[in-house]
């Protein structure tokens, strides 16, 4: 599984780049803080209903969650599914906020 961190994925971001982020925490966390995400929590990824992002199976998909533990998980299982470019926010929106308060 590929990883990325805070940093380097902010600075993508701020570059500009076009990026697929989804957000695998759940609805409540979700619109407490994202970063811009397809909200697409991780028990309905392990049930297999990934229908919204089926069409990103051969591109890079950037996964976060609050710490990287469940985006991790969800890289497992659309791994499983055939995505081929999945990748863990590492730290997830505890990083972010640690590093990008405000």
């Amino acid at each position: 599984m590929k990883t990325i961190d805070v940093q380097a994925l902010n600075e993508k971001i701020k570059a500009g780049e076009t990026l697929n982020l989804v957000d695998v925490r759940e609805p409540a966390e979700h619109s407490e803080f994202n970063i811009g995400g397809i909200l697409l929590p991780l028990g309905d990824i392990r049930v297999g209903d990934t229908e919204s992002i089926d069409h990103l199976k051969e591109q890079e998909v950037f996964l976060y969650c609050r710490s990287g533990n469940r985006s991790g998980q969800a890289a497992m299982v659309l791994e499983s599914l055939g995505f081929t470019n999945v990748i863990n926010v590492t730290g997830g929106m505890l990083s972010w906020r640690d590093n990008f308060p405000g």
